[in-house]
């Protein structure tokens, strides 16, 4: 027997979840299906279990999108501040770290019990565990999908499967396909916010290194450039200031890493020189590095040298590696451990009002599926809640 209902969403993550309460507040007749076993899997495990779901400082330039104008409407809409409302409504304690970044005191698990709660008053049938066997469309105003051995229709089909990121917890390409499906183009897909990893010689310099975090500024290639945490793993460079440039570097560019943000190291050299000419190059980078990185990075004779045996050429060629070390890396650790999937449905076929296919009246995109990326810091789940916002407000 079929089953009818006004909207039904495939994906029951931050985007399906906010996009459902919001039909459903509406009074329509909302079913969201996903072949998880829980509802929110990446919430409850972002942030380090503790979700940093929105940021105090958002704006379309925190976004990598083929149309940047994309965004702006609704960003607009369904600002940072209405969920802040929403999350402080449920009684949920949070605190706010560096960049405007906002965490869950307590669980990220908070989050999807409250997104949850408000389909629940809603009024919205959420069916996990459900297998997609085929989605089509009847006529221009009817979908059917069938799912879990059941058969379903409705007038809107809203797609909210995510990317490519952690396959561990379900990440499949069906949103791509569904949209190739039904016509609408899909740009190419790459791992973001995702650490890179060392080439086989980087790796016997560098692994020993696994553990150092150290404060960076770095730049990539097209002049993109982010002041954040630097961290060493055995696999090769994470930390926040990676994940950040991972999104604006290409395979075989270098990046340029400043060890000493802020600071002048010719300066600062030049400063100990004329004060302890004798002092070692060691014992001095040793100051404002942690000793296994100075090792790592210059020869051994090199570092046992005093500072009055390193002629002006050297002193500077030290100091320009301090401030800006050029290091092409192997690549990146993939969609495995990437937080997000560059690319995706191209916005050019979709409403910035709606998301709705601009061919395909009733059919939606919201959340990671399409090609919207945000910054580390709680960005992506902006976009996840403001994209499901609008297409609630209209499926």
């Amino acid at each position: 027997m079929t089953q009818q209902f006004d909207v039904i969403i495939i994906g029951a993550g931050a985007a399906g979840l906010m996009c459902a309460a919001t039909a459903g507040y509406r009074g329509r007749s909302v079913l969201v299906i996903d072949n998880a076993k829980k509802a929110g899997r990446k919430i409850l495990i972002s942030g380090g279990g503790r979700c940093n779901f929105t940021n105090q400082s958002v704006s379309p330039d925190n976004f990598l999108c083929g149309n940047p104008h994309f965004v702006k409407s609704a960003l607009a809409r369904y600002p940072s501040s209405n969920f802040i409302e929403l999350v402080e409504r449920h009684g949920i304690e949070y605190h706010e770290r560096d960049h405007g970044q906002l965490f869950c005191n307590d669980s990220a698990k908070e989050i999807v019990d409250m997104l949850l709660t408000e389909c629940d008053w809603a009024g919205v049938t959420i069916s996990l565990r459900s297998e997609i066997k085929y989605v089509k469309q009847l006529d221009e105003q009817l979908f059917e999908v069938h799912a879990g051995g059941q058969c379903y229709q409705a007038n809107s089909l809203v797609i909210a499967t995510g990317g490519l990121s952690m396959p561990k917890l379900g990440a499949t390409p069906f949103g791509y396909k569904l949209a190739e499906q039904f016509g609408l183009q899909v740009l190419p897909t790459r791992a973001g916010l995702v650490p890179f990893t060392w080439h086989s010689e980087q790796k016997e310099r560098f692994e020993a290194l696994s553990g150092i975090a150290v404060p960076s500024c770095i730049t990539a290639a097209n002049g993109k450039q982010f002041n954040e945490a630097l961290l060493f793993t055995h696999r090769g460079l994470s930390g926040p200031a990676i994940l950040q440039i991972s999104n604006y570097w290409q395979p075989g560019e270098a990046v340029s890493i400043d060890l000493l943000p802020k600071q002048d190291a010719a300066s600062l050299i030049e400063q100990v020189l004329s004060q302890h000419p004798k002092q070692s190059l060691k014992n001095t980078l040793s100051q404002w590095l942690p000793k296994r990185l100075v090792e790592a990075l210059f020869d051994e004779a090199t570092l046992a040298k005093a500072l009055n045996q390193l002629g002006h050429g050297e002193r500077d060629s030290i100091a320009a590696k301090l401030n800006s070390w050029q290091i092409t890396m192997n690549g990146t650790e993939g969609y495995r451990t990437a937080e997000v999937t560059l690319g995706g449905v191209d916005t050019n076929e979709l409403s910035s009002k709606t998301m709705q296919a601009n061919k395909v009246k009733g059919l939606y995109f919201i959340g990671e599926v399409m090609d919207v990326s945000g910054w580390l810091g709680g960005f992506n789940f902006q976009w996840a809640w403001a994209s499901g916002v609008a297409c609630g407000l209209d499926c």
